[in-house]
């Protein structure tokens, strides 16, 4: 084929069969080197050095010969394009699950954050630091929308697990995300979508952290540290409180919402807290968001006492129980109570008998109101509940108190109007206010709060360890899927060498004996890939026997990442 090649290369002059010759003498040439073919391959090395010899400038000696600079383009293109085709005849009987360049080009390319070997953890939100109430508010999370709104996280392509930190100071998203980029960004979607606030208007307020920061930013929380009063024992337990929801969402929907990495990660954040409190003198003489409010309204009191105030609890919940304990530790012996039921309030009752007490049903909240000189709002409504309008036409107070009736509101979202303060005779405070008797509690707890910083960065050590130590998982899976393919194939070639004479009880035998052989080789490398989740020492030797055994055993198969994102998509 290639003398015939050579003599019509050279008789024709003609540019197209010029460029035909070229193209049947690459594909030949190709199909001799892949024949392996040594007298083949001699035989037209030969012919295309005599013509060479002879001076020809044919194509098919340009081919043959190493590549020149002065190569043309053209020239190579169409080599690319014999080599292409004769790959195309090669896989042709092979199955769909075969991949093109494209393929892998596109795959690689768009969805290379798949690649990582560990996906982000995400914290992203508002605080009584970075946003205003008026802000924080919109964005609040009650306890009964809580499901729902993990749920819609979660049905983001890119958020695989998900939770949130609603409390009166702070609205906090924790996320696990298979992408960075891609998970704050729709993250951001849902609470634009939620307040109803554009992004670019969020984004100010907002704090982004990740991994690491994320980690420790939690753990923080958890122990005081990031509290608006620092060592405040309730963000504890509003901490325990998202874990036991995302644990009964998870036991009810069982989707993984709060899945192995936040489920860890919260377990992790409430050991910190109890480490904190009990490791240090952070929580000694801590006040809470309930007892700033009451010292900030004695603060504001012109006797700074309550002596002669009238004083009205709006709700009682957790933050009205912490609310009288903090009032009749003031001196505060008489209190009006107004709640939606009665129950809770007989709780109150129960629970602190010293307390003269005043019950009254949310009907009769504008009469209790009217009646009293100090009103503070801790309910779990998401509306107000008292306006400028409903005030104004009460009047003046007691002389008591200055003749101004002060109202204090810990609820978020707020139950109080803050227009009230436009009036002569009202006042509203609310969260944001309480910082001025912060400031005067924080030097106090400085040294304490220095010593909590180390036992965080122990419990953020521990956290990435077990988190480090799920890296081996995919490994071990591979290395045991390899190991089987293999001895699945040895096995058959040996019974189809062997043929039909052997019984069933000797194929269990040799069945048997290949599982034993592969186990045993096994064993090492399965025991240098396990380790001790609470190490950081063991779990960074594992990881380097694991890329040790990847490169060993070439376990980074990239055509299987192809096929089975390929199979996501929904191709096949």
């Amino acid at each position: 084929i290639i003398i015939i090649i050579i003599i019509n290369n050279n008789n024709n002059n003609n540019k197209n069969n010029n460029k035909m010759g070229l193209m049947t003498t690459t594909t030949a040439t190709t199909n001799s080197v892949r024949s392996s073919s040594n007298s083949c391959s001699k035989a037209a090395g030969g012919l295309l050095l005599r013509g060479a010899r002879r001076g020809h400038r044919d194509n098919a000696t340009r081919v043959s010969s190493p590549p020149r600079p002065r190569a043309t383009p053209k020239n190579q293109n169409l080599v690319k394009v014999a080599h292409v085709l004769q790959e195309a005849k090669a896989t042709s009987a092979s199955t769909s699950a075969s991949f093109t360049e494209l393929d892998k080009l596109r795959l690689s390319t768009v969805n290379r954050y798949a690649q990582e070997r560990k996906n982000s953890i995400i914290a992203v939100g508002l605080t009584v630091h970075t946003a205003p109430v008026e802000v924080r508010e919109k964005l609040a999370v009650a306890e009964s929308e809580w499901n729902e709104c993990v749920s819609d996280l979660t049905a983001y392509p890119h958020v695989d697990e998900a939770c949130i930190l609603s409390t009166c100071n702070r609205m906090e998203l924790y996320c696990n995300a298979l992408s960075w980029h891609r998970g704050v960004k729709e993250v951001e979607d849902w609470l634009s979508k939620r307040s109803g606030v554009p992004v670019e208007e969020l984004r100010p307020y907002l704090f982004l952290l990740r991994d690491r920061d994320a980690i420790r930013h939690l753990l923080r929380v958890s122990g005081g540290l990031d509290s608006l009063v620092m060592g405040e024992g309730q963000i504890l337990a509003q901490v325990k409180n998202v874990h036991r929801l995302g644990t009964e969402y998870e036991q009810e929907v069982k989707s993984g919402a709060f899945g192995r990495h936040l489920n860890a990660l919260f377990k992790q954040a409430i050991q910190a807290g109890k480490r904190v409190r009990s490791e240090t003198d952070i929580a000694s003489g801590a006040v809470s968001v309930s007892s700033a409010a009451a010292e900030l309204c004695q603060m504001k009191l012109p006797s700074n006492t309550f002596d002669g105030a009238k004083v009205c609890i709006v709700g009682a919940g957790t933050m009205s129980k912490l609310l009288v304990k903090h009032l009749f530790s003031k001196g505060c012996t008489e209190m009006t109570v107004v709640n939606r039921s009665m129950p809770r309030c007989l709780e109150l009752q129960e629970e602190f008998p010293e307390v003269k007490f005043t019950f009254e049903l949310s009907p009769k909240l504008m009469d209790c109101v009217k009646d009293a000189d100090v009103v503070f709002a801790a309910s779990s409504s998401d509306t107000i509940l008292i306006t400028k309008e409903d005030v104004e036409p009460m009047g003046e107070c007691s002389e008591a108190v200055g003749g101004v009736r002060r109202f204090f509101d810990i609820s978020v979202p707020r139950n109080i109007d803050p227009a009230i303060t436009e009036l002569d005779h009202g006042h509203a405070y609310n969260v944001d206010d309480l910082k001025e008797v912060v400031e005067a509690n924080k030097a106090q707890r400085a040294a304490a709060a220095a010593e909590a910083e180390l036992l965080i960065v122990e419990e953020i050590q521990g956290y990435e360890a077990w988190r480090d130590s799920l890296e081996t998982v995919p490994t071990i899976k591979k290395l045991r899927t390899k190991a089987e393919d293999i001895r699945r194939s040895e096995l058959d070639k040996a019974l189809n060498k062997v043929g039909e004479g052997l019984s069933k009880k000797e194929k269990r035998v040799l069945e048997d004996l290949s599982k034993g052989i592969v186990n045993k080789l096994l064993h090492g490398p399965m025991a240098a890939l396990r380790c001790d989740a609470g190490d950081p020492e063991s779990v960074a030797e594992s990881i380097d026997n694991m890329h040790a055994l990847e490169n060993m055993f070439d376990l980074k198969n990239e055509e299987e990442d192809i096929k089975k994102m390929l199979e996501r998509a929904g191709r096949k």
